[in-house]
């Protein structure tokens, strides 16, 4: 049924209640048996008895009852019995009503005739009041829990489509605080974001601290989720906004300390982060990174003029907010010319395969170093990564940020 009857009662699980209210909707065409069931359920308080003579107006007066039983004589004027539970089981508010036919005698092939068109009872008139009774009940409370399900099935599909749209929303949100790529000199920056199906926690960011120096950097908040999502973009505004008190944001692992002050688990619902968090000074082509707990960078250059190979940038530190008090050190690399970074969350990593194991971080870095790959190592990546899932969706976000200097 399109919309619950309101005598139905669905805030309350039926075995919480007291009684739920029955309707008993009767056809027939002979005013003495309505009358003599009338009698029968009179003493039953949470019984409403309603009774239909003319069965050409049963269905009309059955849609605007919503009955929880139906009581059908088979032998009427006008319309045969049979014929007018074929129209009951058609019409859409009383396709699944139970029917209790009520027949003169008891004859096995018009009961399997009628069970066939959909009767869930049969009854010789007229029954003992005991067993009216218990049948009324037996049919009307299995219907009534039937329809409580489907209206909190139904209110369970509209909380997950809502809470989708949301989702929905809130990954679009993510995606334009993304910085634009960048283009032409001293540094060229690309990325790749792609989220798995659930909202999660990655945020990356870049700009120019002055004229000399350029900061830039990834994250990964623990979970999955608003609260996750709500973190990674408190954390990409407190860096982009450089709004950490006291903090030289040219020194990696004072922006370190000063985030693991702030973000402390404890005070953010339990989520921590990972991190990697470089600046780059094009006046001395240095790079200075500190971070904690996320993978290391991928540096593609060559070293004097050899051939160009592939060297992990690795942070030590610690998750930050997992543990207050923390240290933090800065690593430090000079850049060759054309040196190329990637940065990457753990989703292009710790890859879910089909057979439930995750994929083995060693691939990923035996798979990385080729350096043939690295003129589409974005990619190269993901396609690996939807490649080992078997699917376009992977389990979890991954984000991949290219740095060319």
């Amino acid at each position: 049924m399109s919309q619950t009857p309101s005598h139905v009662r669905t805030t309350e699980p039926l075995a919480t209640q007291t009684r739920p209210v029955i309707v008993v909707l009767l056809v027939d065409d002979q005013p003495i048996v309505g009358h003599a069931v009338q009698k029968m359920l009179q003493p039953e308080s949470d019984i409403q008895f309603h009774f239909c003579k003319e069965p050409l107006q049963a269905v009309e007066m059955a849609n605007r009852l919503s009955p929880t039983v139906i009581l059908q004589d088979l032998v009427m004027p006008d319309i045969d019995g049979l014929t007018l539970l074929k129209f009951f089981r058609a019409n859409s508010a009383t396709a699944q009503t139970p029917m209790i036919v009520l027949s003169s005698k008891e004859e096995p092939a018009t009961k399997a005739q009628a069970f066939g068109l959909g009767a869930n009872d049969y009854l010789v008139k007229l029954p003992d009041r005991v067993e009216l009774v218990a049948r009324i009940r037996h049919h009307s409370y299995g219907y009534i829990a039937q329809l409580q399900r489907n209206e909190a099935y139904r209110k369970l599909a509209e909380s997950e489509r809502q809470l989708a749209e949301e989702m929905a929303q809130a990954a679009k949100y993510v995606r334009l605080l993304l910085p634009a790529p960048l283009t032409g000199e001293p540094v060229q920056v690309a990325w790749r974001f792609v989220p798995s199906t659930q909202l999660g926690g990655d945020a990356f960011g870049y700009h120019w601290l002055d004229d000399d120096r350029f900061a830039f950097f990834l994250l990964d908040v623990s979970g999955h989720g608003v609260g996750s999502a709500l973190m990674a973009v408190s954390v990409l505004t407190t860096l982009t906004g450089k709004t950490l008190p006291r903090t030289d944001f040219a020194d990696p692992a004072a922006v370190m300390a000063g985030l693991n002050s702030v973000f402390d688990m404890a005070r953010h619902g339990g989520h921590y982060f990972t991190i990697w968090y470089g600046v780059f000074d094009r006046t001395t082509r240095s790079l200075t990174y500190s971070g904690g707990g996320h993978p290391p960078a991928l540096l593609l250059a060559s070293a004097e003029g050899g051939p160009a190979g592939v060297s992990e940038l690795a942070c030590e530190g610690p998750p930050i907010g997992m543990t207050s008090d923390l240290s933090f050190t800065n690593s430090r690399v000079v850049l060759p010319p054309k040196a190329r970074l990637l940065l990457y969350s753990d989703g292009a990593v710790e890859i879910q395969l089909p057979d439930g194991e995750t994929a083995d971080y060693g691939a990923f870095t035996t798979f990385s170093s080729e350096p043939a790959l690295w003129d589409h190592i974005m990619d190269a990546v993901l396609d690996r990564a939807r490649r080992l899932r078997g699917g376009d969706v992977l389990t979890d976000d991954c984000s991949l940020v290219t740095l060319d200097f």
